[in-house]
């Protein structure tokens, strides 16, 4: 019993990143019906511009660790919103109106330039952080083992439970929220209605992007390695639970990805980790065969 606790507690930690990418695919194709491959590149880039802040911030010195952990969410969301907006500008804009391959073919383009550009600039080789939050709780001690639930777990699962409950209220109750539903609903009656559709859709990539980065920053603390590989595995498997939870629901990628973790970290620590990602994706071949749109999603309606 106590193995299977600390395991539901690893599990439950690894979703919450994973459901944090998760909601910025189901956000993109729940309001324009595209797949964007390279947000997993973009949680990439987030955690890397977290590590690279965080370095340079010790390196001047500052070393309460709440304010240098404030600064390094700050600033990654912010420069790694910028790179998902551009991405929307240059990448998905203009194919907006094409047939529908060109866009996904677009997306991983994209992905794959993303990881050569991180390649490029910041070397092949895997970066550390030593660890930054440490620390924890013990649940429970029998026959020496011991249930613990560390710090940076606590923080991880709050954070996403926050940004889970911000997001809803702003996709239920502001006027960004409302723009959003109008456009997933009909983009062209939004537009006639007085919608900006082309900044609502920018802002939906710079959300996702924060998000990401937010992910990309737990992932850096909970990890301490990263390299320029993370985003095309992390992307997959974020995507997987999109998928898995109802592409389009943002509870259902939350929900996905709390399953993809568990199954994940379950079956690494009862079976064989070679097989952990085929566990994964056979539930989600079983998931979908007896329901075609996700957990939590809603049949498509085709517009005609």
């Amino acid at each position: 019993m106590e193995y299977f606790l600390q395991q539901l507690i690893n599990g439950l930690t690894l979703g919450s990143i994973y459901g944090l990418i998760a909601i910025g695919y189901t956000m993109v194709y729940g309001i324009i019906g595209m797949i964007n491959f390279a947000h997993g590149d973009i949680f990439m880039i987030g955690a890397f511009i977290s590590l690279i802040v965080f370095l340079i911030l010790i390196g001047l010195g500052v070393t309460w660790i709440p304010l240098v952990l404030l600064i390094v969410l700050l600033v990654a969301m912010l420069i790694t919103s910028a790179y998902g907006w551009t991405v929307e500008r240059l990448a998905y804009r203009p194919l907006r109106g094409s047939f529908r391959l060109a866009p996904l073919i677009t997306a991983i383009g994209m992905s794959i330039f993303l990881q050569n550009y991180v390649q490029i600039a910041q070397g092949a080789r895997v970066k550390s952080l030593p660890p930054v939050i440490t620390g924890g709780y013990t649940l429970m001690e029998v026959d020496g083992f011991t249930v613990q639930l560390s710090n940076i777990q606590i923080i991880i699962m709050l954070v996403t439970v926050v940004l889970m409950g911000i997001f809803a209220w702003i996709i239920a109750k502001t006027p960004l929220g409302r723009s959003m539903r109008a456009t997933e609903q009909d983009s062209t009656m939004a537009a006639l209605l007085g919608i900006n559709v082309d900044r609502t859709i920018s802002l939906t990539f710079v959300i996702g992007a924060a998000l990401a980065s937010v992910a990309g920053l737990m992932f850096v603390l909970y990890y301490g390695v990263i390299d320029f590989y993370i985003g095309f595995i992390a992307g997959i498997k974020a995507f997987t639970a999109a998928v898995l939870g109802g592409i389009g629901s943002l509870p259902g990628a939350m929900l996905g990805g709390l399953i993809i973790g568990l199954i994940e970290t379950f079956w690494s620590a009862y079976f064989t980790i070679e097989y952990k990602d085929v566990a994964a994706f056979s539930i989600l071949a079983i998931v979908l065969i007896f329901l075609p749109s996700g957990l939590l999603g809603k049949p498509s309606v085709e517009k005609v």
